[in-house]
Parts: C-alpha cells; sequence; structure tokens
C-alpha cells in the first residue's frame, strides 16, 4: 500500500500495484508510490479530454483564479513538500524550501502573464486577428533535479491557456508530484489536472496516445529523440527542454574576487544536477591558477550530506545511476591527465554521496569536458584568445545556455552573442524569470518555457479574418 495516491478525474486513485521510492541519503527505500496501469491512463486522458470543452471556454480570469489558489495550496503546504522533496530528491532542506516556495511564486507570476490578440491587419473592408487557441490535451513528463518547480513550468501555462493535462513525474521523484495532485484536488475543476505515476513504459504509452495532443517533457537527451520519433506517429505537438554542457568564460581581465562566489554557486547549486549549471568553466591563463585555487578553497568550507541533517549544504546524487556516471567521470580524469584540486573521490558509506570536485588540468577532447557529467564536479579549462575559446565553448552538440564574465561588459556581451546557446549571460550566469523564455538550441531542445512565448508553446494559432458589412 501506499500512502499517496494518482488523481484522477478529481478522484483519489490507488494503485494495483506499487514500486519503492529510495532516498538517496540512505539508499532504503522510505516510501511506495503507486504504479499507474495502461487503463488507469486511459482514465486520466479521457478525463482529461471530457473536461477540455468547458475548461477551454472559461472565462481567462476565471483560469487565473485557479492558478492563484493552487499558489496559495502550495503555501500552505511548503513545509510538506519541502520534506518530502529532501527524502525523495536528496537536497537540502533550505533548496526544498526554495523549490516549494518558488513553485507557488511561478504559479502567481505565470497568472499574471498575457498572450493577446494580434490585430494583424484592419481597413475599411478587413480586419484580420490572430488568435492563440488551446491545443487540448497536454501530456507533461518531468524530470527528478527540481520535480516539483519544474512541473509547474508546465502546468500553470497549460491550464492558464485553456489546457487540460495528464501529468507524470519522474519514477526517482514522484511523490512531491503527487501530494501536489492531492492539495489542490478539490479546488481544481474534475479532469482539467491529472497526475499519474509510473517508469519509462508509462512515458512511452503517453508520448504514443492518440488522445494525447502535445507533449511537454524536461530531462535528458536520449530520452527527448525516443519522445520526438513516438510523438510523430499523430503529429503530437512537443516542447524538448533537454541537457546542456553550459560553459562559462572567465576573461583575463575578470575580477576574481568578485565572481568567484556567483561562479561557484551556479556551477554547484543542486549538487551540480541543474540543466543550466556551469559544467565547463574557461578560465583564461592570466588568473587560471587563481581562479583555481579560490574556488577549491571554497569548495572546502561546504558541507555535502543527508538534507535533513542541521548543516548541509548539498545533498547526494539522486540516484544510483547518475551517480556511476560521475563516479566513471571522475575516473577519467585520472587517465586523461587531470588533477584533482579537492574531492575526486566518492564517499564510504551509505548513500550516493560525492563531495565537491573541481578538476584542472584538462581540456577539450577529455570525457568530463565533452560529456554532461549532471554532478557535483567541475573542470577547469585554461585558454588565452577570446576567438578561440568561443569556437571551443561552440564545439559540442549541446546549446543550452552559457556565460561570459569580463571587467568589459562591452567586450563581454559582444562574445556572449557569438555562443550557440538558448541563453547567454553576461557576468551572471543561469539568471531565469517566469517572464523570461528559457530554452535550447541543437541537441538541447526545441521551444521555449516561460513569459509569453512559453505560453504561446500550449497553443495553436488561429488567423480570424473578417470581412466587414457594407
Amino acid at each position: 500500500m501506499s500512502d499517496y495516491t494518482l488523481t484522477i478525474d478529481g478522484q483519489a486513485v490507488a494503485g494495483e500495484k506499487t514500486f519503492g521510492v529510495v532516498n538517496p541519503a540512505t539508499e532504503e527505500i522510505w516510501a511506495e508510490c503507486p504504479d499507474a496501469t495502461r487503463e488507469q491512463l486511459d482514465a486520466a486522458v479521457a478525463a482529461a479530454n471530457a473536461a477540455f470543452p468547458a475548461w477551454s471556454r472559461t472565462p481567462l480570469e476565471e483560469r487565473r483564479a485557479l492558478l492563484n489558489a493552487m499558489a496559495d495550496r502550495v503555501q500552505e503546504h511548503t513545509a510538506e513538500l519541502a520534506g518530502i522533496l529532501v527524502r525523495e530528491q536528496g537536497k537540502s532542506l533550505a533548496n526544498a524550501m526554495f523549490e516549494a516556495t518558488g513553485t507557488a511564486m511561478w504559479f502567481r507570476a505565470i497568472a499574471a502573464i498575457d498572450l493577446p490578440t494580434e490585430v494583424i491587419q484592419e481597413d475599411d473592408d478587413i480586419r484580420v486577428e490572430l488568435h492563440h487557441k488551446p491545443i487540448g490535451v497536454v501530456g507533461a513528463i518531468t524530470p527528478w533535479n527540481f520535480p516539483l518547480l519544474l512541473s509547474i513550468w508546465k502546468v500553470a501555462p497549460a491550464l492558464v491557456t485553456g489546457n487540460t493535462m495528464v501529468l507524470k513525474p519522474s519514477p526517482y521523484t514522484p511523490l512531491a508530484v503527487l501530494k501536489f495532485g492531492e492539495i489542490v484536488r478539490d479546488i481544481v475543476p474534475a479532469g482539467v489536472l491529472n497526475v499519474v505515476a509510473g517508469g519509462d513504459e508509462l512515458g512511452r504509452w503517453m508520448t504514443e496516445h492518440d488522445d494525447i495532443h502535445k507533449i511537454s517533457f524536461t530531462g535528458s537527451g536520449p530520452t527527448g529523440k525516443k519522445i520526438m520519433a513516438s510523438a510523430s506517429g499523430s503529429l503530437k505537438r512537443i516542447t524538448l527542454e533537454l541537457g546542456g554542457n553550459d560553459p562559462a568564460i572567465l576573461r583575463a581581465d575578470t575580477n576574481v574576487d568578485e565572481v568567484i562566489d556567483p561562479i561557484f554557486d551556479m556551477a554547484f547549486q543542486n549538487s551540480g544536477q541543474v540543466c543550466g549549471a556551469i559544467k565547463r568553466l574557461y578560465v583564461h591563463d592570466d588568473i587560471y591558477d587563481e581562479v583555481c585555487e579560490k574556488l577549491a578553497a571554497k569548495a572546502q568550507t561546504r558541507t555535502v550530506g543527508d538534507g535533513l541533517a542541521e548543516g548541509t549544504d548539498y545533498g547526494p546524487v539522486q540516484n544510483k545511476m547518475q551517480y556511476d556516471i560521475v563516479c566513471d567521470l571522475a575516473k577519467s580524469v585520472k587517465e586523461e591527465g587531470g588533477r584533482f584540486l579537492c574531492g575526486g573521490e566518492p564517499t564510504e558509506g551509505k548513500g550516493y554521496f560525492f563531495p565537491l570536485t573541481i578538476v584542472a588540468d584538462l581540456t577539450d577532447g577529455s570525457r568530463l569536458v565533452d560529456e554532461e557529467p549532471f554532478g557535483p564536479i567541475l573542470p577547469i579549462i585554461r585558454f588565452t584568445d577570446d576567438d578561440d575559446v568561443i569556437r571551443r565553448a561552440n564545439d559540442t552538440s549541446f546549446g543550452l545556455g552559457g556565460s561570459v564574465w569580463s571587467g568589459d561588459a562591452e567586450k563581454a556581451t559582444e562574445m556572449a552573442s557569438q555562443l550557440e546557446t538558448g541563453s547567454a549571460w553576461v557576468n551572471q550566469h543561469f539568471n531565469l524569470s517566469p517572464f523570461l523564455p528559457f530554452g535550447g538550441v541543437k541537441e538541447s531542445g526545441m521551444g521555449v518555457e516561460n513569459g509569453p512565448w512559453g505560453l504561446a508553446e500550449f497553443t495553436t494559432k488561429q488567423v480570424l479574418n473578417i470581412k466587414k458589412a457594407s
């Protein structure tokens, strides 16, 4: 039995079977999650389709009011949701509280965004309008690094634009999202938001389902490619926010003391398990040794441990598969001539703990530089020429984000504009907002989330061409 339930057609639904959810700090199963069957998915999709006509005609202000009411519910249950996040995701309690409160904030921000009708042409005879129409049933598949917040990145824009939804969280971190479904169940019209849980098979059923009209997915590149292929059978609309190997470039004129803290924070936030985290740090030769020394010293002041323990700054890697990837990449550092400035060896004992690790003396072509570690390990790479470092930063199949840091903001802006990324930042990194679009290029995805551009991803365009009465 599970203490958590699926939400289907506004009702609590138990799973016919369950699967265990592992606490990554202990490697022990701490809760059981209901495992949705194909029949339960079909019921959720049918409920969403049945609810769509009325919900799509609901006035915008009422849909906005629902988002704000959902934000209120999340705010009321912040401590409960954060406690679940720590146990299933591994992050520190402070980080979990940040995610839970950020979820409520995101709801309210998205509710305030306008996606107005555009008048394309008007004269004495003709008025042409461009309208944004809801698509129908949206299938949302969300990741394990920020399970609650990144679910709301999809729920909020989908619902406010008049769609209904079937939401599936990662099987590694399903419980906070199921709890969210439970706490808003009585205020959301039946069928408008359905929350199911399960493994890869459930995700495949969703992407193949003829009665789901759009898939919005955040996760790995290989899985995104499979979703794209699967969705092609019914020409589903898709939005894919995939992996990244974000470069940060520190020019020779960078004030090292000013940038150490933000660079460190954007490399190791959530133990490096952030799609847009700094994963390659290119540092000019003139300041290379100073940056290496100060980042390593800062890492020594941070505590990695159980997210519920007092004083913990960073938690474990979330799951065994990702932990093994991080360990294997650390092993490759030794084989390829890199030098550990701190960390480098997995922590002994229970839990998927890996210390904050900073690596010097690697360059492009090494595995840690070329691959996405998605963990607490950062390579620092030398460069001497601005044009050359831009070429090297772009020499990747990834294209999510990147940044350039310099005392000369104009020169840094010129360089940042040459990065082949969906977002480029100057003297900052991964500065996100509900009002700004976020998405990748190349194999980091297609489409964007957030802002009016993100809302538009959940709509189709209709041209209304009106011949005026004579």
